[in-house]
């Protein structure tokens, strides 16, 4: 059951990148992209996004906030 479900969420994940990859294609001309949080964190609470030799913390709170840190 449990790999089951983690075969589920990985089917969900990739159906999500392949929407927003999709949205991607689409506003290309775009100076932003759009994605979602979801996407960005694939079931994580923490990234590190690197950004001019220095390392950032995106983190998602229990209150479903965002929150970046150096």
């Amino acid at each position: 059951m449990v790999k089951s479900n983690k075969i589920n969420s990985t089917k969900s994940q990739l159906l999500t990148t392949a929407s927003v990859i999709t949205d991607l294609k689409e506003s290309s001309d775009e100076l932003f992209r759009k994605m979602t949080s979801e996407v960005l964190f694939c079931g994580k609470r923490m990234l590190v996004i690197k950004h001019a030799g220095e390392e950032y913390q995106l983190r998602l709170t229990n209150q479903n906030k965002l929150i970046l840190t150096k």
